[in-house]
């Protein structure tokens, strides 16, 4: 029985939705993509990224899955600040993980922890708002000095 489907969010774009209980603790599924080096994902990501957008998924190594070359469903998970899925790294590959009980219906989320080269500059904050609505919303999808990820997403700084 298939465990997800994507559709469209009501907090941005397509989103992921479980089908049936997922339980906390389930691997729900991998973040695949082309891996590469980070400097080949930032130079691939200014010429062809959309504005807002970002399916690059930064691994311990230095390296990047792009998830907009052969990704997967997992390339359409939408952040909130109280995710609950959390993206695991083991052995190179990163794996989506609920971290509570989510029912079917509901949308799963991953806390994105995005990046950026030097201090974000107010129309990179903009650019990457937070939508999801919960009543602890940071208003950012950028990582905040406080924060730990076992993974993040990267994103490079508009000039």
């Amino acid at each position: 029985m298939k465990r997800i489907s994507v559709r469209r969010s009501s907090v941005h774009g397509r989103g992921v939705f479980a089908l049936r209980l997922l339980c906390a603790g389930e691997r729900i599924l991998a973040y695949k993509g082309t891996v590469m080096s980070r400097k080949r994902a930032m130079s691939r990501h200014r010429r062809f990224g959309k504005e807002g957008h970002t399916y690059l998924f930064g691994l311990s190594d230095g390296r990047v899955i792009d998830g907009a070359l052969g990704g997967n469903s997992a390339r359409w998970l939408n952040h909130a600040c109280v995710a609950n899925c959390e993206a695991v790294e083991d052995d190179g590959r990163v794996y989506i993980q609920a971290v509570s009980n989510i029912p079917p219906g509901e949308e799963l989320f991953i806390a994105y922890g995005l990046t950026t080269e030097g201090r974000a500059s107010a129309a990179v904050r903009a650019q990457y708002a937070c939508h999801c609505g919960h009543r602890r919303c940071r208003g950012t999808m950028l990582a905040g000095s406080s924060m730990r990820f076992s993974g993040s997403f990267d994103v490079e700084q508009a000039d």
